[in-house]
Formats: structure tokens, sequence, C-alpha cells
């Protein structure tokens, strides 16, 4: 298949280019604005862009050297699930400020009792006037603790099947009776967080979509949350890549363990399996076909992928790679691009945004058809 795109004498090029002229260090603000956000979304928000075009406006984004504002869990997880069922009020109420950047979102799903499991979730809201008193607790909350507001699922019909008694909200952080623990991970970082619902009161305004319907909404924000998770660097879409890797090694005089070896050519050939499956993905979307679980194979190749990237930098460095801050060459040189740190960030790969059983399972399912469950 041939990915090559137009040339700069494509209409979307020279519209971009204008609009560059116009704001040469364009605010997240400027870019929001002009529909270069999320310019696959409809207007205003986005430019209805076909997935050609969409493909345009990033090689353009690329070449110029801007970058997208930052708020991974508002732009691809949150905004889509309010375009779908979020009422015209809160569309116009949130999605400005979400897209520019300028509010940072969380999710508020997992639970200590209800990780893979959503529809297991114990938070509950009750109806109170014009308000949901919220009680229970969430975990695994990334960046709760600096985010404006949360896309909350709760309990709100315990006497339903549980899939049907769940409701969608959005959550201010800032209410009274919200505390947000900190959680360190092993690399140090302060990212995951708990966060307590003590009869929080939220504007019934709050509600996204139908009362006890949140599932249907939360299946929205899942889909998007594992193609958000599946791009191209070695650690969702971030960190170092395997063509960083061989450079290191190709750089290094010193000959490769016949095992080393053969691991590097693993590694290459799953970098090349990824390659060629997120092409046949664009290929689908550009013949106008709607993505699916399919989203679900790349992740669960990808996380494995970049696992065993890291894995094999780590074994590259020796007895060096058991220490923090040295990379494939047993140097703090060669890890410039967070090759210990990433080895550390790496084991929740398979974990975070739907484990691997579960993609096995959606996979399982709804690519190949095989039961649900195995009889007894």
């Amino acid at each position: 298949m041939d990915l090559q795109l137009p040339d700069a004498s494509h209409p979307v090029r020279q519209k971009f280019r204008v609009f560059l002229a116009e704001h040469p260090s364009p605010s997240g603000r400027d870019l929001a604005e002009a529909g270069y956000v999320v310019p696959h979304w409809p207007a205003p928000w986005g430019l209805d862009a076909d997935p050609l075009s969409q493909l345009l406006i990033d090689d353009e984004l690329k070449l110029a050297g801007i970058k997208r504002p930052i708020n991974p869990i508002g732009i691809g997880w949150a905004g889509p699930t309010l375009l779908a069922g979020g009422s015209t009020e809160q569309q116009d109420r949130y999605l400005p400020r979400l897209l520019s950047g300028e509010d940072f979102w969380c999710q508020l799903f997992s639970e200590p009792d209800a990780g893979s499991d959503l529809s297991a979730i114990r938070t509950t809201a009750h109806r109170d006037g014009e308000e949901f008193v919220i009680s229970g607790s969430k975990i695994w909350t990334s960046y709760g603790h600096i985010a404006r507001y949360g896309i909350l699922l709760a309990r709100t019909n315990s006497e339903v099947e549980r899939h049907h008694g769940i409701s969608y909200f959005v959550c201010p952080m800032d209410l009274p009776g919200i505390t947000i623990r900190p959680l360190v991970d092993m690399t140090g970082d302060h990212a995951f967080n708990e966060v307590f619902f003590d009869e929080v009161r939220i504007p019934a305004e709050c509600l996204v979509g139908e009362l006890n319907e949140g599932w249907t909404l939360a299946k929205v924000t899942l889909m998007n949350e594992r193609v958000s998770l599946s791009g191209e660097g070695a650690l969702w879409g971030r960190g170092p890549t395997v063509d960083d890797l061989l450079e290191l090694v190709r750089s290094d005089p010193r000959p490769l363990a016949p095992s080393l070896r053969r691991r590097l050519v693993d590694v290459v050939i799953e970098a090349e399996v990824l390659a060629l499956l997120r092409q046949r993905l664009v290929s689908s979307v550009l013949a106008g076909r709607t993505l699916g679980p399919e989203a679900s194979v790349r992740k669960a190749l990808a996380d494995e992928h970049g696992q065993h990237v890291m894995l094999l930098a780590t074994d590259l460095a020796g007895l060096a790679g058991q220490l923090q801050g040295f990379g494939p060459h047993g140097t703090k040189e060669s890890d410039a691009l967070g090759w210990s740190h990433g080895f550390l960030y790496s084991q929740a790969l398979t974990i975070g945004g739907g484990t691997k059983a579960v993609q096995r399972n959606i996979i399982g399912e709804r690519i190949l058809g095989l039961p649900r469950d195995l009889e007894g």
C-alpha cells in the first residue's frame, strides 16, 4: 500500500500555510479555534476533515515543528465521548478549553475492586434535587492532582443488570469532599492517584447522556483510549523506538552475543509488523471504514513489543543495566532517551488501558467469533 502524501500544492497544505503565516507561533487556543487540534471532528470543533486531509494536516504540523495542546485524556477520550452523548450546552461549555489545553482532564473509572471489569464499580451516585451525591473511591487516576475536570462512572441503580445501572458524569475536581492521594510508581513519578468521594455534590447538569445508560458512553471512551495508546513509540506512543536501539547497537564496535542478536532481530520484526498493521488501519480509514476491535489487536502487540524493546535495552547494558540511569551501552550518556526509566515504565503497558487478557478476549470474541465462555 502506498501512503505517499500529496505535495505542497494540495489545497489543505495551502490553507494551513496561510494559517501559519497569520499565526507564526500558534497557541493552543489558536489551533483549537482553527480546527487543527482535531480536524476530523465536525465543525465548529474540527474541520470535518476526511482521513487524507487529516494526514496532510498532521504532516504540516510536523514540518512546522508545532505540537498540539497536551491534554491526552481530555482530547483523546473525554472529548469524543462528549461529542457522542453530551448535550449542546455541555459541548459548548467544556470543549473549547478542553481542545486548547487550558482545562486538563482525568479519568475516574477504575476502582480497587473494579479494574478490568468496570461494570463491577461500587462508587454510587444518588439524586438529591438538582444534584447527585457521589460516594466511593477511584484508583490509578492519571494526573488527577492537576486536572480541572474528570470523566466519572458511578452506579445510579443497583436493582438492574449491572451494565444498565451506571451513569456517566463530568466531575469538577475542586468540589468539596474530593480527596486526592498520590500514588508514586516504581519509576519515582507521581502520575497516578487515589481519589475519594465523601458525599460529593455534583450538579445534575453534569450527567452526560441518559441516566443509567453510561455504559454505552464508557465503551466510546475505552475504544478511543485503546487507539490513543497504540502510537509509534515503544511506550504508548512515546519514548525510544527500535530504530533508536539499532542506532546504539551499530555505534558499538563490540560484537553481540548470538542470543542478543536473535532478540534484536525479533524486535525489529515486531516493529515492522506493527508498522504494516498501522498502514492497514490507516488504509481502512482512508477507505471509509470505521475501526472497531481492530484497535485491540495493535494495542496487544504494541504493549508487548514495548516491553521486549526495553528489556533488551537493559540486557544490552549488561550489569550496568541494573543501575538507574544507564542505557544499552552501559553508560549514562547512552541513556539520553530514558532507557532505564522506560524499562520500569514498560511494566505497566500490558495493564493500563485494558489488560492484555482483556484485549485478547475482545479479539477472540469480536474478531475471531469465539464463545465468551467455555462450557463446563
